[in-house]
C-alpha cells in the first residue's frame, strides 16, 4: 500500500508542479479555486493601474490572467509566462479574444529563464511557484532582471510550516522558511515589504519586492 501511496502524492505533486494531461484540467480548476484569495492579493499589490505591461509568471489555471487584465481594463498589455504546454493552450483558448486584441501574450517560460527583455515589466506576480525551483537566487534575479526600478514583483507562497502537512509536499516541493525568500529578493537588489495573508486550509505570504 505505500507504493500506491508514493505513486498517488508524487502524481499530486507533478501535477501541482506542471498541471497536463487529463487531470491537469481538474488541477487548473483546483489551482484557481484554491489560489484566487493569494491572486487577488498579489495582483492588488502590483498597484498597476490601465497602461501597464505586466506578467503572471508560473499562471497555472489562469485566474491570475484574468484578474491582470481587469485591472488593465482593456489598456496595457499583460504577458502570461508557463511551463505547461497544456495551461498554454487551455489559456489560448479561453483568452482568444484578448490575445487577438494585442491585450495578453502567452510564451513558455520558467522562473529561471523568462524570454523578456531588461526592465520590459512594470510589475510581475508569481503565487506558489517557487516551491519548483531549485536555484532559488537565480530566480529572484531574474524577476529583478525584467521588471523595471521601482516597479513591483510580488511572490506569493504558502506558509512552510503548513506546507510541509500536506502529504504531497514531501514529493518533489523545496518548502523554504519565508525569511529565505526575502534573503533571496533582497539579494538580487530589492526591498521587500511582507504581507501575511489569511486564506484556508492554508494561510499565504505575500513578498512585495521593489526593485532599486
Amino acid at each position: 500500500m505505500s507504493g500506491l501511496r508514493d505513486r498517488i502524492l508524487s502524481t499530486v505533486a507533478g501535477q501541482l508542479g506542471k498541471p497536463h494531461g487529463v487531470l491537469g484540467k481538474g488541477v487548473a480548476g483546483f489551482l484557481n479555486r484554491g489560489n484566487r484569495k493569494a491572486i487577488e492579493g498579489a495582483v492588488e499589490a502590483t498597484a498597476v493601474t490601465p497602461g501597464a505591461t505586466v506578467a503572471d509568471i508560473g499562471f497555472g489555471g489562469g485566474i491570475g490572467l484574468e484578474l491582470l487584465l481587469a485591472r488593465l481594463d482593456g489598456v496595457g498589455t499583460v504577458h502570461g509566462l508557463e511551463i505547461s504546454a497544456d495551461m498554454l493552450a487551455r489559456a489560448r483558448s479561453g483568452f482568444a479574444r484578448e490575445i487577438a486584441a494585442g491585450h495578453l501574450l502567452l510564451d513558455d517560460g520558467s522562473l529561471t529563464a523568462l524570454p523578456l527583455a531588461d526592465d520590459s515589466l512594470d510589475a510581475a506576480i508569481t503565487v506558489n511557484t517557487v516551491y519548483f525551483v531549485a536555484d532559488l537566487t537565480a530566480a529572484c534575479a531574474e524577476l529583478v532582471r525584467v521588471v523595471r526600478p521601482g516597479g513591483h514583483v510580488v511572490v506569493g507562497i504558502g506558509d512552510p510550516d503548513a506546507m510541509a502537512k500536506m502529504p504531497f509536499t514531501a514529493y518533489g516541493f523545496t518548502l523554504r522558511p519565508v525569511s529565505e525568500v526575502i534573503a533571496a529578493l533582497e539579494q538580487a537588489g530589492c526591498s521587500v515589504e511582507h504581507r501575511p495573508l489569511e486564506n484556508r486550509p492554508i494561510p499565504h505570504h505575500l513578498l512585495v519586492a521593489r526593485p532599486r
